[in-house]
């Protein structure tokens, strides 16, 4: 898939699924993709920041296989080279990642994401050539617990500067995520709250339902 038809594809998703197994509640990183992408959800985010090369080119290439028969998009987490090897959609860079244009001249026809915390980050990765940005953390997040929130008014004061599409991650869950949706968030993008969910394929139906309705 050339670029123009993945980036279409993203414009036309709505919920963003972020999967690391050890937010995945003792189940297999798998086992959730195949419940997530059985609820609909068409943009999967494959966040293995502490496994090796061979083991996380192993998994992105079964990450791979589901997505694509899933139709779904398929994102690496840092990893340029591995998201070429596996013949992934795209990769998200975080600031201190390989540099926005350095992974658009390595892999043109790659979704390149990155990471903002503001509006001077967002607009280098927009002039870098990314593809989308993702503005957070909007709420405190496990993930990243150290982060400085940004709160549900950082979205409207940063995206009316973007021409590209955009993402919101940080601690949303289902109490919360009208509020950025109420906003302008399309691509929602979430961890536990439907990888750790009790009923994942539940989790993720329900805030596809409150993004789409």
């Amino acid at each position: 898939m050339d670029l123009a038809r993945r980036l279409a594809a993203f414009a036309h998703a709505d919920l963003y699924v972020v999967i690391t197994e050890a937010f995945c509640a003792g189940r297999t990183s798998l086992t959730v993709l195949d419940q997530v992408l059985a609820a609909g959800v068409k943009i999967v985010q494959l966040r293995e920041k502490d496994l090796a090369d061979r083991p996380l080119f192993e998994l992105a290439l079964e990450y791979r296989w589901r997505t694509e028969a899933a139709g779904a998009l398929l994102i690496i987490d840092d990893r340029v080279d591995i998201a070429l090897a596996a013949g992934a959609d795209g990769v998200h860079l975080g600031q201190t990642d390989l540099p926005v244009a350095a992974a658009r001249r390595i892999g043109p026809d790659l979704i390149v994401g990155a990471s903002s915390h503001g509006l001077e980050e967002a607009l280098a990765a927009q002039d870098a050539g990314a593809g989308y940005v993702n503005i957070g953390p909007i709420f405190p997040t496990a993930t990243k617990p150290n982060a400085v929130v940004l709160g549900v008014e950082a979205i409207p004061r940063l995206t009316p500067h973007l021409t590209i599409p955009w993402s919101t991650m940080g601690g949303i869950n289902v109490g919360n995520i009208a509020q950025v949706v109420a906003r302008g968030a399309r691509h929602p993008a979430v961890m536990s709250a439907v990888t750790a969910a009790a009923d994942v394929m539940a989790a993720a139906r329900a805030l596809r339902e409150m993004i789409i309705s």
